[in-house]
């Protein structure tokens, strides 16, 4: 019977299932057997899917950067033409929409992360994803007047890693910061690269 819903395609369930349990059982409880468990699949299918443990965090890490950059609609996005405070308000929503509705991937983000330091055909995707981010805040800055954005945006991206972190897995973790607060301090930051 057809419920109109239309369903995942079995690379991308594999893939958000692998995704669930890295922020639930860490690294450790990754296995193709976890995942056709938890996903309620036939034993085997994450194999058909995904042959090695290799090939299963490729497909993982990939479907996180599919699902980061949903976390804001495109235009919800920082747009230079917004100027500023646009770009202020975006940021603050993204993280807050991290913090408050994202925290999973976050975490399964940070696992990926570090097994990536020890893989290095993984650091390789891990790194062209990544870029997919870091690019575009720095053409933002330097479209709101960076004089260097490169730096710039290296600092603003470690900050909000750091911000990420500090409040999903980090000490604040039982805190999540309030739209405004988030707003407050990255106006704060991007005001203070901007002016100087």
């Amino acid at each position: 019977m057809a419920t109109g819903i239309p369903r995942p395609d079995r690379a991308e369930q594999v893939a958000d299932t692998a995704l669930s349990l890295l922020a639930e059982r860490g690294l450790r409880g990754l296995t193709h057997r976890a995942v056709d468990e938890a996903a309620g699949l036939p034993q085997g299918s994450t194999s058909n899917v995904a042959r090695t443990r290799a090939a299963l965090l490729e497909l993982t890490v990939r479907r996180l950067a599919e699902r980061e950059k949903a976390v804001l609609t495109p235009a919800e996005m920082p747009q230079a033409a917004g100027g500023l405070e646009g770009a202020v308000d975006a940021m603050a929503l993204a993280l807050h929409r991290y913090l408050s509705a994202h925290r999973p991937l976050l975490v399964a983000r940070y696992e990926l992360a570090l097994e990536a330091s020890r893989r290095p055909e993984l650091r390789a995707l891990y790194d062209a994803e990544g870029r997919g981010f870091r690019e575009p805040v720095e053409q933002l800055l330097s479209a709101l007047g960076s004089r260097a954005p490169r730096r710039h945006a290296l600092s603003l991206v470690a900050w909000c890693d750091g911000i990420l972190f500090a409040c999903s897995a980090g000490s604040y973790h039982t805190a999540v910061p309030s739209r405004r607060e988030l707003r407050d301090s990255v106006a704060e930051l991007l005001r203070g690269m901007l002016t100087v």
